[in-house]
């Protein structure tokens, strides 16, 4: 089961049919043992070759069983352990929000270890670009999408929530998600209060949820390489992963 899971693996990765020697060393195997894996996995629709070429590809059955995995898995409720245990091993608050009809809304808030006094609550709408939560989402969504939150009723949102960024201000927060994999907020819009932001991606490069974490000053340094920013990029590289995101090769 371990090979023969191996060489889907590496046909998966690769994204491209594979010769069987090439399919085979991906896969840690000698050609003539993954030969027998491969002749089973075809039988199952696992894998095919393709019509004039003796290269091996993903088959039917690997779409069916990639489908129902997708259909069965809550982004929110794959993110919720994944957020409390940063805020655990952190002992920052964590925030779970994801786009609303109004724009980023709250959905989740695990508490920081010590008091922090905030006026975030569940149901909050997040300011587009004075919040580190609201930047990420400018920073993985395209400009059609931003604009029916800017549209929407306003109840329940203030008008910072609902303004639309300027193109520069998309650029500057766009090019701060590919260089770092993170957008900050530092002293603002809570005075005091630091705060960095990451969007979990899923299959189809949409962001399914952000994950922000957030604390005072004193508690949570601004620098791009705290250790606060670094476990929140290694978790919503993760939960992004296991939400079926692949990073676009160039």
């Amino acid at each position: 089961m371990e090979a023969a899971g191996g060489l889907l693996l590496a046909l998966a990765a690769a994204r491209r049919p594979l010769a069987l020697k090439d399919l085979a060393e991906r896969a840690g195997l000698s050609p003539s043992r993954a030969h027998p894996q491969l002749v089973s996995l075809a039988r199952l629709g696992l894998v095919e070759q393709r019509t004039g070429s003796s290269d091996y590809a993903l088959g039917p059955s690997a779409l069916h069983i990639g489908l129902a995995a997708l259909h069965q898995l809550d982004p929110l409720r794959a993110a919720e352990p994944v957020a409390q245990a940063l805020a655990e091993r952190t002992g920052h608050a964590v925030a779970l929000a994801v786009w609303g009809n109004l724009g980023p809304t709250v959905v989740r808030l695990f508490e920081a270890r010590e008091p922090l006094h905030l006026a975030l609550r569940v149901g909050s709408v997040m300011s587009l670009t004075g919040t580190a939560t609201g930047r990420a989402f400018v920073g993985a969504l395209p400009l059609h999408r931003l604009r029916p939150a800017t549209m929407a009723d306003s109840a329940g949102a203030t008008p910072a929530a609902l303004a639309l960024p300027d193109r520069n201000e998309i650029l500057r927060i766009t090019a701060e998600v590919r260089r770092h994999g993170l957008t900050r907020a530092v002293g603002a819009p809570i005075p005091g209060v630091n705060a960095f932001s990451a969007a979990v991606l899923d299959h189809a490069n949409e962001p399914a949820v952000v994950i922000t974490v957030l604390d005072h000053a004193t508690r949570l340094a601004a620098t791009w390489s705290s250790p606060a920013a670094l476990a929140l990029r290694t978790a919503a590289g993760g939960l992004s992963h296991r939400l079926g995101h692949r990073v676009a090769l160039d």
